[in-house]
């Protein structure tokens, strides 16, 4: 191994080598630290990352070309101090509760049809009920885990002898798209796994090292954390390294694969003869060709125009440039819904006006472009097009994410809506690329009919890490509670979405897959159908005025929650 520093022409300064001798160092220390200890570091970790906060989303607002004052600001605070703020509250109260695992105890369980156990997560306390009103979520756990023995298949690494844990450093590659991605797959690392983590940067985002390392300032004080910058050849140099035990990375496909073979002849060869490159233990999110299934049913007008926002809220949310961006959007064909669902979703989706940041963005776009033979330009001022096609167009589309304000349509007979729902669900499961997360847009009328123990059946078969029931995707990943990453089951050779989760604060060791489920109906008509829901405007809708002032609330509430933090928060979600 070449022992040497990697030159750059960016980094040629930075030790790496000693940032990994002094974790190193430290490993056996953190994988033996009391809880107590360990809660003390995450209020820490708060308090810092609040006061690196207002720093840390300026430099996010000015890279992504958004203005500081919009409301899409509030996407930076969501998806940057927010989500640090949820997590390690969430995380404090697993650790404070650990012995016996008495967290599990109030949350509901129950047995599905299979016999699989699903867990409640959400809501579990009165700020869920308020705060998050109407939103459900659960996780099912994979086979073996029942109600009796789910607290033995849950932060199992607490139960072993502390003096005889040896630690590990683990090397995450973070992803350039959003900022909170990689201090949540650190927090998970080295709260979930118990191992000191070396951060590398993605080039895309680097411009954070400054506020991320004063944000998590008490980790790198516990010698439990670096944070470092650098291009590829850093990467290959920090893989290659014998102190990192194992990986961690978000990212593409090519990425990984680059990571595991290798590239050109050699990196096929490899990958025929089943001998990777790499030879330490590599965990991945990958993204996903994602689907959004709209399921036909007695859709009024006021229910279309409503659910136009939530299409362009999963397509939009931070420009497009997200993994659980959907991408083919499967809809009903004979539905009479669908031709003025697609029309109030265009008309929206010209309204939102934001830059295609990231890298190679336009050149995918015009690859998108040059491969389709329905092609129709949404056009917004002073930003890209929104490009829409059809998914028979080619069949790239259904194989490749564009990460990019692109949408492939697909029509699918719906006989009736069980019919349709089940074919929608093979047609994702068979024909598109990756199984992170998939959208179902569906009228409770309709689970109604269905049936809901049969709808819940049904969902069974939609194999993917996140189903998120109306409602973005991306509320999944914020939701700490729950899992985050691809359905069980692939392999190096075929990784598809990629192998293992993050997140997941209460440390289920087996989880499979994370169901949340949104309000269909907007407060006040929420209240008009006997439904619970003080949301009128999502604050994942782009169309929400309040976006920015309420994910600020938030993130001060989770720092400190207090009544009047409350009322502030419900003040101006009332008002999105």
């Amino acid at each position: 191994m070449n022992t040497r520093f990697p030159k750059t022409a960016d980094f040629a300064t930075l030790d790496y080598e000693q940032a990994l001798s002094e974790l190193d160092a430290g490993k056996v220390e953190w994988a033996r630290l009391p809880i107590s200890h360990r809660i003390g570091i995450l209020k820490d970790v708060k308090a810092s990352a609040l006061n690196a906060s207002e720093e840390w989303v300026a430099m996010a607002d000015k890279a992504k070309g958004i203005t500081p004052t919009s409301p899409f600001a509030g996407e930076e605070w969501y998806t940057g101090p927010y989500a640090v703020q949820i997590a390690c509250t969430e995380l404090i109260g697993t650790l404070s509760q650990m012995e016996g695992r008495r967290y599990l105890t109030p949350l509901k369980k129950r047995r599905r049809h299979n016999g699989q156990l699903a867990v409640q997560v959400m809501p579990s306390n009165l700020w869920d009920h308020l705060i998050f009103s109407g939103i459900k979520a659960e996780v099912w756990m994979q086979e073996g885990v029942d109600e009796h023995n789910v607290p033995q298949h849950t932060a199992s690494i607490y139960d072993s002898d502390l003096d005889a844990l040896t630690g590990a450093v683990s090397l995450v590659l973070g992803a350039g798209n959003v900022s909170a991605i990689a201090v949540l797959d650190v927090l998970h690392k080295l709260f979930s796994e118990l191992e000191v983590c070396l951060l590398k940067l993605n080039p895309v985002n680097d411009y954070l090292l400054e506020p991320l390392q004063k944000a998590l300032k008490p980790l790198i004080d516990a010698n439990a954390l670096r944070i470092v910058k650098g291009d590829g050849a850093v990467g290959g140099w920090l893989l290659d390294h014998p102190l990192v035990s194992n990986v961690h990375i978000t990212g593409s496909v090519a990425t990984h694969d680059a990571i595991v073979w290798g590239t050109g002849a050699a990196g096929k060869e490899r990958r025929k003869k089943g001998t990777p490159k790499l030879d330490k233990p590599i965990t991945s999110e990958l993204g996903a060709v994602t689907p959004v299934i709209v399921v036909p049913g007695p859709w009024s007008d006021t229910d279309l125009r409503f659910h136009a926002q939530n299409l362009v809220s999963q397509k939009l949310t931070n420009s497009g440039f997200n993994c659980v961006a959907g991408q083919v959007y499967v809809l009903p064909d004979g539905w009479s819904g669908t031709e003025t669902l697609m029309k109030y979703t265009k008309e929206r989706l010209a309204k939102i006006k934001r830059p295609a940041y990231y890298p190679g963005a336009l050149d995918r776009m015009a690859a998108f472009r040059k491969k389709s033979k329905t092609l129709e330009e949404v056009a917004r001022k002073d930003s890209p097009p929104v490009l829409i096609n059809h998914l028979s167009d080619d069949p790239i589309f259904a194989e490749e994410e564009y990460f990019a304000p692109v949408m492939a349509l697909h029509h699918l007979k719906a006989k009736d809506s069980e019919t349709y729902l089940r074919d929608a669900i093979k047609f994702g499961n068979e024909k598109l690329y990756g199984t992170l997360g998939v959208h179902v847009m569906i009228h409770p009328k309709t689970i109604a009919q269905i049936g809901r123990e049969r709808f819940d059946e049904i969902l069974t078969d939609l194999r993917y890490g996140t189903i998120c029931i109306n409602a973005y995707a991306g509320l999944n990943f914020l939701s700490t509670r729950t899992s985050w990453g691809a359905f069980p089951g692939h392999t190096l050779k075929d990784i598809q979405s990629g192998i293992g989760t993050v997140h997941n604060t209460l440390m289920f060791d087996k989880p499979e897959r994370s169901i949340v489920e949104a309000p269909f109906y907007p407060f006040p008509r929420s209240f008009l159908k006997g439904k619970f829901s003080l949301l009128p405007n999502p604050p994942w809708f782009q169309s929400n005025r309040q976006h920015l002032r309420i994910a600020k609330a938030l993130t001060h509430f989770f720092n400190r929650s207090t009544f009047l933090g409350f009322l502030r928060v419900i003040s101006l979600a009332l008002r999105g």
